[in-house]
């Protein structure tokens, strides 16, 4: 992650110290040789950019620019002590240049001095308040020494700043994960025989796909707190996620036992319902659904379902348009917004109206399309970053 880090940060090094040059009035053979060294490390050919930065620096030991370039180029060089003793001449020579002070509690993470480094980027942002790098950076640091508060923080702010960044998702994420590691030890302390411990457990072991161990988890929770809402819920899922669909039935029905108000359990119930060919029992409880949320489309599609299954067609074909149409086209998921179109596809060929059957069909297949293609790019895309050599 580092090295991809450096490759993003080029631009912001260059920029910087090109303007620094600029500021001062260095001679035109100083302002050659640097640029050299600046085009050098825009095409990543460190060796000669090092050569271009420390004539540079004979011409001009003074200057704060090469010093931070130099340093940039070692830290990538893997020459850590060497970069931190360039970035700390730069930030002396200019305590206001910023990047310098990112950089250096980069190197100083890198030889694992938290405490300087987290010295630094907080100097960092100072000067830049919104740079979310040394935001990220500063997370990083506090992960490290066990601060997963702090570091959340940090990280949080990052992620509001750069949205869509990898680098700090990645590194949110497992901040959140560990404050969550670290709620749930101390709750194994305080009480390691309650019904929450089992609920965890559950969840955990959903997660890793350890299916079996999940429902015991599950079930001894529910010993424990048998008309606790949400309990069989998760159970019902689980079962779900195994295809056991007789026995999530059975506790979406136990959900509602206890509490009959659950809209999540009443329209999980009457999707099993479906699957296993009870239409009038699911209609019943998508039309409960109906009236809370009238303008779900996923309601409405299972509900279109179901008028298929008992020969309504009219009201099937109402339910479908709801999904394909307006807000509902808005709202619904691609993957039911696809299937409406075929259901609607075929309904359209039942009531003879082979025009319509027609253009729903195009419909569907063209979304189908959209999807498989944005499927792909989803898989070039992680190849690309797992194998950086890999052509799009």
């Amino acid at each position: 992650m580092d090295k991809q880090f450096f490759l993003r940060a080029l631009v912001l090094a260059i920029l910087l110290c090109v303007s620094s040059a600029s500021v001062r009035a260095q001679s035109s053979e100083f302002e050659k040789v640097f640029n050299q060294g600046v085009e050098r490390l825009h095409d990543g050919r460190l060796r000669e950019a090092a050569t271009a930065f420390s004539l540079a620096l004979e011409m001009d030991p003074q200057s704060a620019g090469a010093h931070l370039n130099l340093g940039l180029v070692r830290l990538q060089q893997g020459e850590v002590e060497s970069g931190i003793e360039h970035l700390e001449r730069a930030v002396g020579l200019k305590p206001t240049l910023r990047g310098a002070h990112l950089f250096l509690g980069i190197g100083r993470y890198r030889t694992n001095d938290y405490a300087a480094a987290k010295a630094a980027l907080e100097s960092e942002l100072k000067l830049n308040p919104a740079n979310a790098d040394a935001l990220m950076w500063l997370g990083v640091v506090e992960l490290a020494q066990g601060n997963t508060i702090e570091a959340l923080r940090a990280l949080d702010k990052a992620a509001d700043l750069k949205p869509g960044d990898v680098d700090i998702l990645y590194h949110r994420g497992r901040a959140h994960m560990l404050l969550s590691k670290e709620s749930y030890e101390q709750m194994f302390k305080v009480d390691p025989k309650s019904w929450r411990v089992h609920q965890v457990l559950a969840q955990s072991f959903t997660e890793a796909d350890r299916l079996q161990e999940a429902i015991s988890e599950c079930q001894s929770a529910i010993e424990l707190r048998p008309n606790e809402p949400g309990l069989h819920e998760q159970l019902g899922d689980i079962y779900w996620k195994q295809n056991a669909l007789e026995s999530a039935e059975a506790e979406f029905e136990k959900e509602l036992e206890v509490d009959p108000r659950s809209m999540s359990a009443t329209y999980k119930l009457a999707v099993i319902s479906l699957e296993r060919s009870k239409p009038a029992v699911a209609a019943a409880l998508l039309k409960k659904v109906l009236e809370h949320s009238p303008d779900s489309p996923e309601a409405h599609y299972q509900m279109g379902r179901a008028m298929v299954q008992t020969e309504q067609n009219q009201a099937a074909l109402q339910d479908f348009l709801f999904v394909v149409k307006g807000h509902g086209a808005e709202q619904a998921d691609p993957e039911i917004l696809q299937q409406s179109y075929y259901q609607l596809a075929h309904l359209y060929r039942r009531l003879e109206k082979p025009a319509e059957a027609q253009e729903a069909m195009q419909s569907f297949v063209r979304l189908k399309q959209e999807a498989d293609s944005q499927r792909d790019r989803k898989l070039q895309d992680r190849l690309a970053q797992q194998n950086p050599g890999t052509p799009r």
